[in-house]
């Protein structure tokens, strides 16, 4: 399968994905309070004095909703035309930066950006390591790069209709953990490297959003971890790489 990537058009792929898929759909339930949960740990993870930050594949454009309102400089980055274009339009401020580009060749100058983000991207590329150390070298020194993925995911496949080839369900390629994502930090040049582990399966199945949505973050996260001492099931993975 890893093969066969290194004939895959990830371009054509993602600008027709974000034509064909509306990823501006509002989500509801579990997999609503599943999201925020990732979302504000991120947050969580930004420098207080992060003034200029990229969100890189900006999907419905979250980061700049978040951090516009706080007086932060946003580019919005994505491959695709889409998704830009309407993110541009919901979150109109002279701060918002739109931007089409491919995340594999940043069209930015190293060390100008206080923090890059992102968010449940890092599993689609072909080439995890690079696409981080291409996030690694627009970060400013003293800056962050923040990304969150599944963790431990058992990658599932289907047969394609059009090809009759196993192709990734949810067009996700790795699967990662700490291990994984540590060395890659390492092999970049990152001096420091923090990940958080979290978003228990049995709460998640167990439909405990009801009453746990109205937590703090605080007292979810000390729900969650206690869950996973139990029941060792974490889904998600949110990593920080400092760079000196």
């Amino acid at each position: 399968m890893l093969d066969e990537l290194k004939n895959f058009d990830y371009i054509t792929h993602y600008q027709t994905d974000a034509e064909e898929f509306d990823y501006f759909e509002k989500r509801i339930g579990p997999a609503d309070h599943e999201v925020r949960r990732i979302r504000e740990i991120i947050i969580s993870e930004v420098p207080v004095n992060a003034n200029l930050i990229l969100d890189v594949g900006c999907g419905s454009g979250w980061v700049a909703k978040e951090f516009l309102r706080k007086n932060k400089k946003v580019i919005s980055l994505d491959i695709s035309k889409k998704n830009p274009s309407i993110v541009k339009q919901l979150y109109q401020s002279q701060n918002h930066f739109p931007l089409v580009a491919d995340s594999f060749k940043l069209p930015l100058i190293s060390d100008s950006v206080d923090c890059v983000i992102a968010s449940e991207i890092i599993e689609h590329v072909i080439d995890p390591k690079e696409f981080l150390r291409e996030l690694f070298r627009v970060a400013k020194k003293g800056g962050k790069v923040v990304i969150s993925t599944p963790y431990k995911e058992k990658i599932r496949y289907v047969l394609c209709v059009h090809c009759n080839k196993k192709t990734p369900v949810n067009a996700h390629l790795h699967s990662f953990d700490e291990i994984i994502l540590e060395s890659f930090s390492k092999e970049i040049g990152a001096k420091k490297f923090r990940s958080l582990i979290f978003g228990n399966k049995a709460l998640i199945f167990l439909r405990t959003h009801i009453i746990l949505k109205y937590l703090p973050l605080s007292i979810w996260m000390a729900i969650d971890w206690l869950a996973n001492k139990i029941y060792d099931k974490p889904l998600h993975i949110v990593c920080s790489l400092g760079k000196d």
